[in-house]
């Protein structure tokens, strides 16, 4: 295996306000290299909690370069590249949009997040953030620095890769049950769980007509379910929309007149925390449609 970690430490709650990024280079299963910048974020404006993490302060990048004059060498050391990073989404969150704020262009490159295959290898621990993986592995860890931060990542790659059998990206989503995410110069496809989803067949949901009420707020209208419901499950509540008289659908399309958002997996959804159907739904009502966006608790006292 070939591939390379990055971590961002931040200034602020600001995705575009890295003030390091760190880089450990893998080549045959061996740490060859360890690299990391010190980045001065626009303005050098810093919050007081994102210094008690990491340490960096203002006086620390005063001088050190904005991201968009260190962006000319590292993307060399990115592009095409297979990376991984803990917590990938806000580590690659932080590049686009960091990228996006310099007007730079997206490399091309495939990711995966040690997070999430870390689950499907070391189960049932009460954690699995970097430093609890770190100390349930003998890892070396000095928390919350880019550089140290990408080795440790580095480090828990190999171990999980080795335990396995890892030896391509072919592997990943048999033995690590993880899609690799891309990044590419149109977008991006997150790295998530491969789930075996299990999908209502709509052909078993059969209204009953003595059930329908026309004065209820579902009755005629195209209802779509989207997340995990707490109260009910999914085929439960759309049984209770056929009942009322409303007629509900698996996807989201121009005919859809509710959508009902339920609790989302931050693995699965993008880092804007809207799955695909609520981000089809959202471009929708941006047309012109007419989609109307509820949560399950609305859904509930409209039932």
């Amino acid at each position: 295996m070939n591939f390379v970690t990055i971590d961002f430490e931040t200034a602020t709650s600001e995705r575009n306000s890295p003030c390091e990024i760190g880089l450990t280079f893998v080549e045959d299963n061996k740490i060859t290299e360890t690299k990391s910048w010190l980045i001065k974020p626009i303005g050098n404006e810093f919050d007081a909690f994102n210094i008690s993490i990491h340490g960096i302060t203002p006086k620390m990048v005063a001088k050190a370069p904005e991201f968009d004059a260190l962006w000319n060498d590292i993307h060399p050391l990115l592009e095409n590249q297979f990376l991984i990073a803990h917590n990938a989404s806000f580590d690659f969150s932080v590049l686009r949009r960091t990228l996006d704020l310099y007007n730079l262009p997206l490399p091309n490159l495939d990711y995966a997040c040690s997070y999430i295959f870390s689950k499907h290898v070391w189960e049932g621990l009460p954690s699995y953030g970097l430093a609890a993986l770190c100390k349930a592995n003998n890892i070396p860890l000095d928390h919350h620095r880019a550089a140290a931060d990408s080795l440790a990542t580095a480090h828990l790659s190999l171990r999980t890769f080795g335990l396995k059998g890892v030896k391509s990206l072919e592997c990943f989503p048999e033995k690590l049950k993880t899609v690799i995410g891309k990044i590419h110069s149109d977008g991006y496809r997150p790295c998530e769980t491969k789930y075996i989803r299990t999908r209502t067949d709509f052909k078993t949901i059969v209204s009953d007509p003595d059930k329908h009420d026309p004065s209820n707020f579902f009755y005629g209208k195209r209802v779509v379910f989207t997340g995990t419901l707490t109260s009910m499950q999914r085929k439960d509540a759309i049984q209770l929309v056929a009942d009322i008289g409303g007629i509900p659908d698996a996807g989201v399309t121009k005919k859809t007149n509710v959508l009902v958002v339920g609790q989302q997996d931050y693995r699965v959804v993008g880092d804007d925390g809207m799955s695909s159907k609520q981000e089809k739904a959202v471009m929708l009502l941006k047309q012109g449609s007419d989609i109307e966006i509820i949560s399950e608790q609305e859904f509930l006292q409209h039932i």
